[in-house]
């Protein structure tokens, strides 16, 4: 069954079209990836699913509701983001940063409880993150900040979890570490991931299927093994590269050719 349903979705900032005739469906519990070179509009439409851009032409929905008719704290409860790595311009500590993804639960006067705290140190002992409440986010290094933005995410409670080119400054051991937790989350918690990534081979290990974007259409979709193919690969990304196995999960794994490599 869908929790996310995109149908006929068209958006643009100003003339051009950033995105058209966008149509797809996410099941519960699925772990979509995104991919796609600069430009296509990968970003744009996280922001059309969590509702902070409005599609110029057709509709979303999720769990059969119309995003277009949501309310931004409704939505929040629904979906939430986890971005790229980021500095805080203020000096807060991780409780207070996780303690923010309570807010779409609150009421206007209303401040953190008892299980608004609960919550919170649930989600710091998924994301091992517990044991750094006390401390300064500034004060943490790439990988502990990316798991302290999930466990803000995860005290949302949200329906579905958005990655927007999450591993982009991490180092290949906090991008394994990053997508086994999201994966361990995505399996035990039946938390529905939609990710954005740059890179091909962590999404074909990972998801369970891809979407392709090419000049903000949808190039393919399905199966990491359907999607990540020679001709689909160059075709998008205008580069020559070879497509093997990868010789432990047997899924498809994506090398870029050299002019070097070309004329060996």
């Amino acid at each position: 069954m869908s929790i996310l349903r995109l149908e006929k979705i068209g958006f643009k900032y100003v003339e051009d079209w950033t995105l058209k005739d966008i149509s797809f469906e996410v099941l519960k519990g699925e772990f979509m990836g995104v991919l796609g070179p600069n430009g296509s509009g990968k970003t744009t439409l996280l922001k059309l699913i969590d509702g902070i851009l409005r599609p110029r032409e057709g509709g979303l929905w999720i769990d059969g509701l119309a995003v277009a008719e949501m309310k931004r704290a409704a939505l929040a409860r629904l979906v939430a983001v986890v971005p790229q790595d980021s500095q805080m311009v203020f000096p807060f500590t991780v409780q207070e940063i996780v303690l923010m993804g309570r807010v779409p639960h609150l009421g206007q006067w209303r401040f953190e409880g008892e299980r608004d705290f609960e919550i919170a140190r649930e989600a710091m002992e998924m994301t091992d993150t517990w044991s750094l409440a006390a401390r300064g986010m500034n004060a943490l290094s790439g990988g502990e900040r990316q798991r302290v933005l999930i466990a803000r995410a995860l005290a949302q409670q949200p329906r579905i979890l958005l990655l927007d080119e999450p591993t982009a400054f991490l180092d290949i051991r906090h991008q394994i570490d990053f997508f086994d937790l999201i994966r361990r989350l995505n399996r035990e918690q039946a938390l529905t991931v939609v990710a954005v990534t740059h890179d091909i081979n962590l999404a074909s290990l990972y998801c369970d299927r891809i979407i392709l974007l090419n000049e903000g259409r949808i190039h393919c979709m399905g199966e990491p093994a359907k999607v990540i193919t020679v001709s689909h690969i160059q075709d998008v990304y205008k580069t020559p590269v070879s497509v093997d196995r990868n010789p432990v999960t047997g899924l498809p794994m994506v090398t870029p050719l050299s002019s070097t490599a070309m004329n060996l």
